[in-house]
């Protein structure tokens, strides 16, 4: 299918069904969102971001964009910022994978490290997620720069309620359920607005860190997990407690054993919040009583991780 340039490939990603991961009762789809040029979900959210900041005249061409990041968020951004025209620098906390750097650095941002206030490699925190987010700000104080924000933007919700929940409603009416884990919560709150505008019977699910099940719970008690971009331990903005039919808990151990089967059974080589999600997706299909189709997303590749 012909493409005008580079922005048009983002969205309109396959949604599988993943016939060697699960054998019981019900079905697990994943949408292959890792296939979009910055490699993750993220695209969407960073493409809407710019184009919205455009067009409140927010941000011009040729100035300066700036944002705290995982990852995949700065890879979508560089994709948006070097197809409209804006030099973009990246603050990222030393704890994300170096994989994740290589590829950001290939793409054209400026990279700021940040030291890890409690996290350690691997394992990166809310306040590791907080500290380089106070130095994102101060940059962008300094260069006159337009700050994503992307953790208080309402942009990312509007990508997703508008690109991924349609996409998914298109591909599959007969979806039952929605799955995702929680970052800045974009994903699941603008895929699950629109999902439950067309059917209110459709249940959605978020899925959080065990360990950092802050919305379960009200606890975090250990920050530290490996589905880098998940469970920082904050209320996303735009949550909105009736869209939430569930919460479903996942251990680093099961996220890091459904990584690795959805490579060598399914042939997918994603990262760990993808493996997050089709275990969540797993353990829901466990515990119900009839045949589901669950949707869920394959957030981003394995290539962006150092152990998978």
């Amino acid at each position: 299918m012909k493409k005008e340039n580079t922005l048009d490939l983002i969205a309109n990603t396959p949604l599988v069904y993943l016939d060697r991961i699960h054998s019981g009762k019900g079905k697990i789809y994943g949408k292959l969102e890792y296939l979009q040029p910055g490699g993750s979900v993220k695209d969407r959210s960073a493409r809407q971001i710019i184009q919205d900041a455009y067009n409140s005249n927010r941000l011009k061409r040729g100035q300066y964009v700036v944002e705290m990041t995982s990852g995949n968020m700065g890879a979508g951004l560089t994709v948006a910022c070097r197809q409209f025209g804006n030099p973009l620098i990246l603050v990222i906390s030393k704890g994300n994978s170096p994989e994740r750097l290589k590829i950001l650095t290939a793409l054209g941002a400026e990279i700021v490290l940040t030291e890890q206030v409690d996290g350690q490699p691997g394992k990166v925190t809310g306040k590791d997620i907080e500290f380089a987010a106070n130095i994102a700000k101060e940059i962008a104080r300094e260069k006159d720069a337009f700050y994503v924000d992307q953790l208080h933007s309402q942009s990312g919700i509007k990508a997703h309620f508008e690109t991924t929940g349609p996409e998914i409603w298109n591909d599959l009416q007969s979806v039952n359920v929605f799955i995702a884990s929680l970052g800045s919560g974009a994903t699941f709150i603008g895929t699950s607005k629109y999902l439950k505008s067309k059917n209110q019977n459709i249940k959605c699910i978020a899925v959080e860190p065990e360990s950092a099940s802050f919305l379960k719970t009200g606890v975090v008690t250990n920050p530290k997990h490996i589905i880098q971009g998940t469970g920082y331990g904050f209320l996303p903005t735009g949550w909105d407690a009736q869209l939430v039919d569930d919460i479903i808990t996942v251990t680093d151990q099961e996220v890091g054993d459904m990584t690795k089967r959805l490579a060598l059974e399914q042939s997918l080589y994603v990262g760990y919040s993808s493996g997050a999600n089709v275990m969540a997706a797993g353990k829901y299909l466990e515990t119900s009583a009839s045949a589901e189709n669950v949707v869920t997303i394959l957030c981003d590749s394995g290539y962006k991780y150092t152990n998978i």
